[in-house]
């Protein structure tokens, strides 16, 4: 199977991520997309983030109804701070008659050199891109590892939905429905 791998903290999970790995594995060659909860973003500070778990739960509660979309723990488990290129190391090992894509946003596509190891990366695994509004143009965008998918552009942030519960605002339209009654429930992001 060519899998499709769609990393993020999910802090929570959002329509915007929803919509854009049902469309990567509704309207590409990808067999599945794998949503991998990433425990520690080395781009990120952790003091902002739910537990692993909570936000693992929260991408089941996205994804049941979705055959093609996979929840995955994957990085739970490996050194932290995650790095993809170790994470695709080990899926490779774990799963080697799987092959293994990456998806981002284009503004992720920008910051790729930035990342450990990144010309492997580029070298080994197909990237999935959909489109953001605020990103510029990459210079990898001619690379042939890289293909851009005509994706719908949803400009939602889980930061935006973090400050918006804060702040007393409703949100229920911008997280799935059972998304948003285990974060109401939990009373998550209120403080």
């Amino acid at each position: 199977m060519k899998i499709g791998l769609y990393f993020g903290t999910f802090n929570p999970i959002h329509i915007g991520h929803v919509i854009i790995a049902n469309h990567m594995a509704e309207n590409s060659d990808l067999d599945q997309v794998w949503m991998v909860v990433t425990p520690h973003n080395p781009h990120k500070q952790k003091s902002t983030l739910l537990d692993d778990y909570q936000r693992l739960h929260m991408v089941h509660l996205a994804t049941e109804a979705l055959p093609k979309i996979k929840p995955s723990d994957i990085e739970f488990k490996l050194p932290q701070p995650n790095y993809t290129v170790n994470t695709l190391t080990h899926l490779l090992e774990k799963f080697p008659q799987h092959e293994f894509a990456l998806i981002m946003g284009e503004d992720n596509l920008n910051s790729l050199p930035k990342w450990k190891n990144f010309e492997y990366i580029l070298e080994h695994h197909d990237i999935y891109v959909y489109p953001r509004i605020s990103a510029e143009a990459s210079h990898l965008k001619n690379h042939p590892k890289v293909h851009f998918i005509n994706a719908p552009v949803v400009e939602i942030s889980s930061t935006f939905i973090r400050e918006s519960i804060k702040n007393r605002k409703n949100t229920s339209p911008m997280l799935p429905q059972k998304v948003w009654e285990y974060v109401d429930h939990n009373n998550f992001y209120k403080k």
